[in-house]
Formats: C-alpha cells, structure tokens, sequence
C-alpha cells in the first residue's frame, strides 16, 4: 500500500487529503469520479467474507486509463512514471484512431494507457 501511495500521489501527482503512507483505504481526485486503492485481498474479504474472489495480479484484459488535455502531456506522464518506478510498457507513439498514447504498469501490475485524442 505505502509503495502504491508514494507512486501515485507523490510521484504522479495525484490528489488526495490522506497525508498518511499506509492508511487503511485512501481515495484520490480524478475528473469527475475517485479513483480509490485498497488492499486486494480486504477487497476479496469485503465482496464475499466466507467465499472471497481469488485475488491475483498482473494483466487481466483491463487497463486503467490517464487521458490528457494536450499531446506533449503523454510523453510528461510517462516521464513522471518511469522516474517514480513503473515499468514503461509502450513508448508514447501515434495511435491508429488519430490520438496519441503510452502503456505503464504500476507496482502491483496493472496497465495503464496515457491517452490524448479528439475522440476521448
């Protein structure tokens, strides 16, 4: 949890009141909705306590989208992920539907698309 909230408040500049490293549950401002991180395997206990889903990590077929306002905020983004940590998985490049996008995974695996295009 401390790695995660370092990578993504601290290093990536999301928002957040929690000043705390290891908090139970912390919650982060995004554009219109919270984007909230807590320990998969509460997570699995919270769903179902006497039959939890089985957790794992890693590519699940979902990514987690960070759309920008401006081309060169992509390339910015990636900057701020490969200096906190993350694994750059796509370089930032042009993207067949007219935008402009990168791939990171953070520390527990999970993929992230930097996005920028009129059809965000």
């Amino acid at each position: 949890m401390e790695k995660s909230i370092i990578f993504y408040r601290d290093k990536l500049g999301f928002k957040t009141d929690e000043k705390d490293n290891n908090p139970e549950v912390i919650f982060f401002d995004t554009h219109g909705t919270k984007f909230e991180l807590f320990p998969l395997e509460l997570l699995a206990e919270d769903i179902a306590k006497d039959n939890p889903p089985k957790t794992t990590t890693g590519f699940s077929g979902i990514t987690l989208a960070y759309n920008v306002e401006r081309k060169e905020d992509v390339n910015k983004i990636i900057e701020l992920a490969r200096n906190a940590g993350a694994k750059i998985v796509k370089e930032p490049q042009d993207v067949f539907w007219g935008g402009y996008h990168a791939y990171f995974a953070d520390f527990d695996g999970y993929y992230w698309e930097v996005a920028w295009g009129s059809k965000l």
